[in-house]
């Protein structure tokens, strides 16, 4: 009886202290992530504040939204790591490489506190590569898609409301299943719409149409 009783106390007293630990990681884990989000905020009031606006949320013709609920949901770390280290040549997104891996990190983190959507990033990123005609996807984005992003992907430079999807900044981070879910429900609160299903905007394209407009994209990146 003595034996089992010192078993019990055992078993109850490695529980105890499983149970402790595992409640200082959560702990200490939240800590860490609310001071990764303490210091993005400051770096992003530091660098980013100006073009993206407070709280990321952005201004038409100048910046889009970071903290866009269908952005944030769809855009994977590996994405804005990418984005935010190397800019965007050829637009007014400058590289900011020199913050430092820790530092690019915070920032994510920080834009990450917004999120109102599941993540879905890497499984978009997972996507099949888009197959296409791109003379369909040319003639779709000319009709559809150029009055904001400009005749040939150049963006905000066209005079528009979009980014500059067809340069190279922006194609060769972004993933086929990123643009796909783009197109496809657009981001609500801005001037892009939604392009299928029952509420899409001026057009509700097939699958096989918006890969056509994906690899028309990808034709740009080569010009």
């Amino acid at each position: 009886m003595h034996a089992l009783r010192l078993f019990q106390r055992t078993s109850r007293l490695t529980l105890l202290i499983a149970a402790t630990g595992l409640l200082f990681s959560a702990t200490a884990s939240a800590t860490d992530t609310s001071m990764a989000i303490k210091q993005g905020r400051a770096l992003y009031e530091e660098n980013c504040i100006f073009c993206h606006q407070q709280d990321g949320a952005g201004q038409v013709g100048v910046a889009p939204s970071l903290t866009n609920k269908e952005f944030l949901s769809t855009a994977s770390d590996k994405f804005l790591i990418g984005t935010i280290r190397d800019g965007r040549q050829g637009t007014s997104m400058a590289a900011f490489n020199a913050l430092g891996t820790s530092g690019v990190q915070a920032i994510i983190a920080y834009l990450r506190s917004f999120e109102k959507l599941p993540y879905r990033g890497d499984k978009v990123d997972m996507q099949p590569d888009a197959f296409g005609d791109p003379r369909l996807g040319k003639r779709w984005y000319e009709q559809i898609c150029s009055t904001c992003h400009g005749m040939a992907g150049e963006g905000y430079e066209a005079g528009g409301s979009g980014t500059a999807i067809g340069k190279s900044g922006f194609l060769s981070k972004a993933s086929d299943g990123f643009i796909r879910e783009s197109i496809k429900h657009g981001r609500s609160n801005t001037p892009m719409y939604g392009f299928q299903g029952p509420n899409a905007g001026l057009a509700d394209l097939s699958d096989r149409e918006i890969d056509d407009i994906i690899v028309y994209l990808r034709s740009l990146q080569t010009h």
